[in-house]
C-alpha cells in the first residue's frame, strides 16, 4: 500500500536528526559516494572516474601525494586543502589524508557539445549556472531544462551545486539525461558561447528590460545566478542581454529554479 506522504511518521527512541551546531561536514555521505586512500584515487583517476572534488589534508606532502598532485595537473577536479579533522569526521577509514567523491554522472564539455548541435541542424538552447550551490535548486532547474528540451546545462568546477544523488533525486532523474558541462572557467565557456553564435542572456533584477521583450529564437545561452550575488560582473558584462522578471509582490525576487522555469519556457514558448 502507498504510503501516505503527509502522514506523520512515529520517532524512533534514538535522534536520529543531525546536531544543527555540529559544521555541515560532520554529517558523513554515503559511503559509497567516497574513494579514500591516496593510491585508490589515483587510480580512479587514470581510470577515468568523474570525480566531484577531492578533499586533501593541507600537511600532505609525501612523494605519493606528489604522485596525486602530477596526475590532478589538467584535469578538471575540484581540490580543497582540510584538515585532518574534517577527513576524520567523514571517514573512520584509513584514508591517508585524501577523500574524493565520486560523481554520479559523466560529465561532458560545452566545446563538444556546440559543434555537435551544429551539424545535427538544432538550434541550441544553453543553460549556464554561475554560483548555484543549492542542491535542491540545482536539480529543480535539471528538471526544467530536460522537460523543455535543453541542450545542456553548463557549470563551474568551483563554487557550484555537485551532481550527486540529492540533485539527482531532485531533478527526477533529468541529470542522467540532459549533458552537464564543468568547466575550469565558466567565463572562458560564455566567451567560447559567444564566439560559436549563441545570444547570451543573463536574468538578474538589476535589468530594466522585461524578459518577454527579446527574441529567443535564435541560438541562445540563458544565465541564472545565485540567489544571494547573484550572476558575476565579469559575465554580466559579456552578456548580449539583461532581463528580469517583474515581481508585483512584496518578496524582492524568485526563487532561482522558478526563475530559471519562467526564462527557459519563454524560450520554449517562442521556438515553438
Amino acid at each position: 500500500m502507498e504510503q501516505n506522504p503527509f502522514q506523520r511518521r512515529p520517532q524512533s527512541r534514538s535522534n536520529s536528526k543531525p546536531n544543527p551546531f555540529r559544521p555541515k561536514w560532520e554529517h558523513r555521505p554515503p559511503s559509497s559516494d567516497l574513494i579514500f586512500g591516496i593510491r585508490a584515487v589515483i587510480e580512479a583517476l587514470e581510470a577515468g572516474k568523474e570525480v566531484d572534488k577531492i578533499l586533501i589534508r593541507r600537511e600532505l606532502s609525501s612523494d605519493l601525494a606528489k604522485e596525486l598532485f602530477a596526475v590532478l595537473q589538467g584535469r578538471n577536479v575540484p581540490v580543497q586543502r582540510v584538515p585532518v579533522e574534517k577527513l576524520n569526521a567523514i571517514t573512520q577509514k584509513n584514508h591517508q589524508g585524501v577523500i574524493a567523491y565520486a560523481a554520479a554522472i559523466e560529465y561532458q564539455q560545452i566545446s563538444n557539445i556546440i559543434p555537435a548541435l551544429y551539424e545535427e541542424g538544432k538550434n541550441p538552447l544553453v543553460v549556464v549556472l554561475d554560483g548555484v550551490t543549492d542542491i535542491r535548486n540545482f536539480g529543480a532547474i535539471a528538471r526544467t531544462c530536460e522537460c523543455a528540451g535543453v541542450n545542456a546545462i553548463v557549470v563551474p568546477s568551483r563554487g557550484g551545486a555537485a551532481a550527486n544523488a540529492d540533485a539527482i533525486k531532485t531533478s527526477a532523474g533529468a541529470l542522467h539525461v540532459i549533458p552537464v558541462c564543468r568547466e575550469n572557467s565558466l567565463l572562458d565557456a560564455v566567451k567560447f558561447l559567444k564566439s560559436s553564435g549563441l545570444r547570451v542572456i543573463a536574468a538578474t533584477e538589476k535589468a530594466a528590460k522585461d524578459f518577454t521583450a527579446i527574441s529567443y529564437k535564435e541560438p541562445i545561452a540563458i544565465v541564472m545566478g545565485s540567489e544571494d550575488v547573484g550572476i558575476s560582473d565579469e559575465i554580466l558584462r559579456l552578456c548580449d542581454e539583461l532581463v528580469s522578471i517583474p515581481v508585483l509582490g512584496t518578496i524582492a525576487s524568485l526563487n532561482v529554479s522558478v526563475a530559471a522555469g519562467v526564462l527557459i519556457y519563454e524560450a520554449v514558448k517562442q521556438r515553438r
